[in-house]
């Protein structure tokens, strides 16, 4: 279906991967991973055809419809929603407008008539009748409601305009589809719609993601990029993981019983080789050692933070309590009269739809936005570090990293902001790098390296995996698990919400639903609720 024959990329002198053979074929679902950096994206847009490698081709099977899904934020401004969905479909789409135009005629010529039956004819072939049915549908399940399927492009905000260009490329049932992080912008709820939908369409998939679950859930292939090439594996990420670090593990073991022996035969030929009568036996070990093949073990892109929370001083039972609060932005009413008491050793996480106000509860507990009415009190033991979702807010471009982390806590000696920023992948000369000119992912570390540093006994965080690598997440993920505080975080990373929080707290419409148990529980309770 699609073929990479003897690709090559390099930028001068760094190579990001060479001599990839590979073959993507019908039906199988690839995730496609890698250290930020490593050259996925790279990959994927050679892919797609945006991008020219310096050597080999890639080939898709002609006749194949392939659906990308793009990140145009402004593309179709001037576009309905739904059209903009529709559109997913260049042939009917035009099929659409062309009939339309004829239908809108005061009367039509015969050729005209006939033009009209041919459209019908193929505006019904393509399943036209209820294109508008399944677009609708699509919106609906990626969390956009009827009432805004008339609106322009324009009037939709970044993550939602994003859901409606996801629509737009699962509209067009693609035989191939290339997806750069789908999961983006999207709550828990909609990650689940997105998981089913993409196990029950048909085509192949190329997917570039970040989350675990998801990753798990859809995926049949993990393609790897790392060591300066590009592998592929069958079964999930798990099984990519496990099968990647056994292989590694056996070529090490193969090369150091390798090593060993030719130390062994090379001590053989040192002391024989003058000796006539074993001069025979010693021309014969050098021509094994000369046979022993020592293979090549390139350093690994992926690197791990090393992430380990600590607390200053011991937490009491009660964390913070909350006590009618409400919150309103003009006629918006985000917070509903909010009642709750958290607890010491409670990892809460705080989900809800896009929009619902997980970020104004969680500004509200900590001081950042006041309470329109009702109280937030924090017990007296509690120390709270908070890591924002808006890090242009919280970290200013006028500084270094090192400045800024160090202007938390000045008495700290440069030792100690060294070795945590160190901890953070920040190296040597890195640290007096300008914070202005930080990635996404160089960001977020320092953020959890500033949560470190001031060694709370309660962690908030807003999103904390926005721009981490998969690493990156595994490191917090198991960090947050360990921490014998409090944590209250919001997260559309399923698996970090799995393994981390032993109560949920989905802000809804209609009020707060508070369980104490797993995201596992509160599924399976919530769903057995909605099959009765």
């Amino acid at each position: 279906m699609i073929r990479v024959k003897d690709l090559s990329v390099s930028f001068g002198s760094r190579i990001l991967f060479e001599d990839v053979n590979l073959s993507f074929d019908e039906g199988n679902r690839y995730g496609l991973i890698g250290a930020n950096g490593s050259g996925k994206s790279t990959f994927m847009k050679i892919l797609v055809g945006d991008f020219e490698p310096s050597t080999g081709s890639v080939s898709i099977a002609p006749g194949l419809r392939v659906g990308v899904l793009r990140q145009d934020h402004y593309q179709y401004d001037e576009c309905t929603v739904l059209d903009t969905v529709l559109m997913g479909h260049p042939e009917l789409w035009e099929v659409m407008q062309e009939r339309n135009r004829l239908y809108s005629l005061p009367e039509m010529s015969e050729e005209e008539g006939m033009r009209v039956g041919e459209l019908e004819s193929a505006f019904a072939d393509m399943d036209g009748y209820s294109a508008e049915y399944f677009a609708a549908e699509l919106l609906e399940g990626l969390g956009i409601p009827v009432e805004k399927h008339g609106d322009l492009m324009s009037s939709m905000i970044g993550g939602f305009k994003l859901r409606v260009l996801l629509a737009q490329v699962l509209f067009g049932r693609p035989d191939v589809l290339l997806l750069d992080e789908p999961t983006n912008h999207l709550d828990l709820h909609t990650i689940r719609w997105l998981e089913n939908f993409l196990l029950d369409h048909k085509g192949t998939m190329i997917i570039i993601s970040h989350d675990r679950h998801f990753l798990n859930t859809v995926c049949t292939h993990m393609v790897d990029v790392d060591y300066k090439k590009i592998s592929m594996f069958s079964g999930n990420y798990d099984y990519f993981v496990a099968a990647s670090t056994l292989a590694r593990e056996q070529l090490l073991a193969e090369n150091s019983r390798n090593l060993d022996k030719i130390a062994e035969l090379r001590d053989f030929v040192q002391r024989f080789s003058a000796n006539k009568s074993k001069a025979k036996q010693a021309t014969s070990r050098q021509k094994q050692i000369e046979k022993i093949e020592i293979q090549e073990i390139r350093p690994s892109s992926r690197v791990s933070p090393y992430i380990k929370f600590t607390s200053k001083q011991a937490l009491g039972k009660q964390v913070v309590s909350a006590k009618d609060v409400r919150k309103s932005f003009d006629d918006l009413d985000v917070l509903k009269g909010i009642t709750l008491d958290i607890l010491g050793g409670e990892k809460v996480a705080v989900i809800g739809v896009n929009g619902i106000g997980k970020t104004t509860l969680l500004n509200t507990l900590m001081g950042e936005l006041e309470p329109d009415t009702g109280q937030v009190t924090w017990g007296q033991s509690a120390q709270a570090t908070y890591f924002t979702q808006d890090h242009n807010e919280t970290i200013p471009k006028d500084t270094t990293v090192y400045e800024w982390l160090r202007s938390f806590d000045p008495e700290a000696d440069e030792q100690t902001i060294r070795s945590i920023l160190g901890r953070m992948l920040f190296s040597k000369d890195e640290v007096h790098k300008s914070t202005e000119v930080l990635s996404g992912g160089e960001t977020a570390r320092l953020m959890l390296g500033k949560m470190l540093l001031l060694q709370g006994n309660v962690l908030v965080l807003d999103e904390p995996t926005n721009h981490l690598d998969l690493e990156s997440i595994d490191a917090l993920t198991k960090a947050l698990k360990e921490f014998d505080g409090s944590v209250i975080f919001v997260s559309h990373a399923r698996q970090l919400v799995t393994d981390v929080a032993n109560r949920i707290l989905e802000l809804t419409p209609q009020g707060v639903i508070d369980f104490r148990g797993s995201y596992d529980e509160y599924l399976e309770k919530r769903d057995a609720l909605m099959a009765l």
